[in-house]
């Protein structure tokens, strides 16, 4: 897989029309790119401390603007979407390409809209090497009407807290909003033909275990990690760093064919 040395900016760029760029530390080889997708009401402020992180390993990130997946058209909405990824790849790429392994990752409706691209991922251009879907929601909204209810669904985490409320762009009550059984059933029952880490908070009152099982062991190359007392936004919740570890983990298996670079022989714990 190539690599790129990163002679752009160290920290992450000024936000551009459409996307927000993460680089490295000057002068690392990049060891991949990584484009985020929001989910509900999210908006890319919402994953800044999520691809700062990444980027510090020398992975090239960049979040783009939640799916608009509501407009009636499941499938024209879906093409739009992965057409959109494909620009969002595309603008990263230097001489040689985009740097890869190239992962896109989803939060909430931003994954079940990566899991339910026609075609699987595959079909993007250029196509994904790997996918992480995290939140990916079930059928559940939740039922209270108050900010801070919403708050408690979304996670425990209080920068996290503090970083949505703060946030002039996000959309309050948007976990309200029904997921559409159509994208449901496309996401969960799709073709994910590249290998997936799946994600979920084992106290998320949005997720349907079931369902997250059943789709997993359905796929070629697929893990579901569940993360000790995390809510729905297990990116960016109280246990964020160990799951930015994890999924730096998956991103180094992929240079690997999926086999661990560490492998526990003994331990007391």
């Amino acid at each position: 897989m190539t690599e790129h040395t990163q002679h752009l900016a160290p920290a992450e760029s000024a936000a551009r029309a459409g996307y927000t760029d993460h680089f490295g530390p000057e002068g690392l080889l990049v060891r991949g790119t990584v484009v985020v997708v929001p989910g509900r009401g999210e908006t890319r402020a919402t994953y800044d401390r999520f691809g700062r992180r990444l980027a510090a390993d020398a992975y090239r990130v960049r979040v783009v603007d939640a799916p608009q997946l509501d407009d009636g058209d499941l499938a024209v909405a879906l093409a739009r979407f992965g057409a959109g990824l494909a620009e969002a790849v595309d603008g990263t790429a230097g001489d040689d390409g985009p740097a890869r392994p190239v992962v896109l990752v989803g939060a909430d409706t931003g994954a079940a809209a990566i899991a339910a691209l026609p075609g699987g991922t595959g079909s993007a251009v250029p196509p994904a090497d790997a996918v992480v879907l995290a939140g990916l929601p079930g059928r559940a909204t939740t039922t209270s009407g108050t900010w801070d209810d919403e708050l408690d669904v979304r996670t425990s985490c209080p920068t996290h807290r503090t970083t949505l409320t703060a946030d002039p762009g996000l959309r309050r009550g948007a976990l309200h909003d029904a997921v559409p059984q159509a994208l449901l059933t496309a996401a969960h029952d799709g073709e994910v033909p590249v290998p997936a880490l799946l994600l979920v908070g084992d106290t998320d009152p949005l997720a349907d275990r079931d369902a997250l099982a059943h789709t997993a062991k359905s796929l070629d190359r697929a893990r579901l990690a569940v993360v000790r007392g995390a809510r729905h936004d297990v990116l960016n919740d109280l246990q964020h760093r160990s799951v930015a570890a994890e999924v730096v983990t998956f991103l180094e298996t992929l240079r690997n064919d999926l086999v661990p670079q560490v492998a526990v022989e003994s331990s007391a714990w």
